[in-house]
């Protein structure tokens, strides 16, 4: 993650991130939602098929069975107590939820769950917009094909909705899944395999100095320098709980943590500007060739960026280095000789699903001025309807009902679903794009486009 020189200055904590509502002027809403009752569409739904629904916070009797089934659902071991304990103080912030079978032998234990929780995402233009994070949806296989991931999304959705959330966003492991609730991929990351004697360095040579330092001080570091970042960069999140540990290889119990290892970029001022966490694997048959695993970098300034890299790509005994959710427009392509030493794969990341139309369009700043006529169709009846989008010189927009049977002179007619508007609203895809796929429906795909366009791509550095 890097930000341009001209800006200014799966699931996740320390001190700051163990209590995430302190000094939080969002605190109230954060908590009114992780408190807020299971919805009672999805709980009579359920009930019907004999199943119980009910909050599982982190201080109930019935979190340690929460998390063994989150952790089985997701092809993990089980967490010791430790473990658990670890995780409890480290995601209070959440909303976890439960599907019960009392007919089952384990009848404690959920045979579904899923967690949310609000974060700030960031849009073009660099606000925060408060949405639901949905995490640890996981149905056992023992209960499938009964209706009960439809009655927990849906669930959560319309929870997140009438607590006032105004987007709720995922981030998936199967993607065919959630196109059917209104969720689109609106930021795709891009994994990298380069070749590192073969990619030869033609990028700057900043004068700071890069440095190893120890697992704790990366730790300390990187939530700070991260939420700096973050408000910069469209598609990022602000990031709380135990995420920080487990990238740092601080996390209690982790038995992977010691092949972590931590440098840092400090510009010739003495301040620390960059980071970065990675692993090496040897290779027995040769040790001249090395593979890197790059787990996170934060960079503040273009050459925090590049000193990090080159540092990567001239380690001694390294043949390959591997690094993964990236932006798809990354700067490190023009900084190498052969941009063929690097294999690039992109792929849907970043899922989003706007629950309220008006507030998400205004909060976010557009490519250029127009007037949009928008009608946009939502399966669950959560937002939707008819609205005029009026985009002034500056980018900032206004969002107003349509009422009249015609559009207003002038205006682009837009028509198209939930999951079309959330594909496009990060400026991802080009509506142009999705009217040529047969998503959308316009009188003009190119005026459209460049309305709902930015000038760079979303990008998302985690997983949650």
């Amino acid at each position: 993650m890097n930000v341009p020189t001209d800006a200014p200055e799966n699931a996740a904590g320390d001190a700051d991130a163990v209590n995430p509502e302190a000094a939080d002027p969002r605190a109230g809403f954060r908590s009114e939602f992780r408190a807020a009752p299971v919805d009672p569409a999805s709980d009579e739904r359920l009930g019907e098929s004999g199943l119980r629904y009910r909050l599982v916070p982190a201080d109930d009797a019935a979190f340690p069975a929460w998390l063994q089934v989150v952790t089985r659902g997701f092809q993990d071991a089980e967490r010791t107590d430790a473990q658990i304990e670890a995780t409890r103080e480290r995601s209070r912030y959440r909303r976890n939820t439960g599907v019960y079978d009392p007919s089952a032998p384990m009848a404690d234990s959920p045979v579904a769950t899923i967690a949310s929780w609000i974060a700030d995402l960031t849009v073009p233009g660099g606000a925060d917009l408060p949405s639901a994070a949905i995490s640890a949806v996981t149905v056992s296989p023992t209960h499938r094909r009964r209706g009960i991931a439809r009655a927990m999304l849906e669930g959560e959705l319309r929870a997140a909705h009438g607590a006032g959330a105004p987007m709720a966003m995922l981030t998936v492991s199967e993607s065919p899944l959630y196109g059917r609730y209104g969720f689109a991929p609106a930021a795709a990351s891009a994994s990298w395999r380069i070749e590192a004697r073969r990619a030869v360095w033609i990028g700057p040579r900043p004068e700071g100095r890069v440095d190893f330092i120890s697992r704790s001080r990366v730790r300390e570091l990187m939530a700070p320098l991260h939420e700096r970042l973050r408000r910069h960069i469209v598609g990022e999140i602000a990031v709380e709980g135990g995420f920080w540990d487990r990238l740092a290889g601080t996390w209690p119990g982790d038995e992977h943590a010691t092949s972590k290892r931590a440098v840092q970029y400090t510009d010739a001022a003495g301040e620390v500007r960059g980071l970065a966490v990675y692993a090496v694997r040897e290779n027995h048959d040769d040790f001249t060739k090395a593979t890197v695993t790059l787990h996170y970098l934060l960079a503040e300034t273009d050459d925090a960026y590049a000193a990090l890299w080159r540092f990567l790509l001239e380690l001694d005994l390294v043949a390959e280095v591997h690094a993964s959710e990236l932006s798809v427009d990354e700067p490190l392509l023009w900084m190498i000789a052969d941009q063929r030493a690097a294999t690039v794969t992109v792929r849907d990341h970043q899922y989003v699903r706007i629950l309220d139309v008006p507030r998400a369009l205004e909060a976010r700043a557009f490519g250029a001025s127009g007037l949009i006529a928008l009608d946009v169709s939502d399966p669950l009846a959560i937002t939707g309807g008819r609205f005029l989008l009026e985009v002034d010189a500056e980018g900032r927009g206004r969002v107003s009902a349509w009422v009249s049977d015609e559009a207003p002179a002038g205006a682009v007619e837009v028509a198209l679903g939930i999951a079309e508007l959330s594909a496009a609203y990060l400026g991802g895809v080009s509506l142009a794009t999705l009217a040529r796929a047969g998503r959308v429906e316009t009188t003009d795909s190119a005026a459209a486009a460049r309305v709902f366009g930015w000038h760079t791509a979303p990008s998302l550095s985690i997983w949650y």
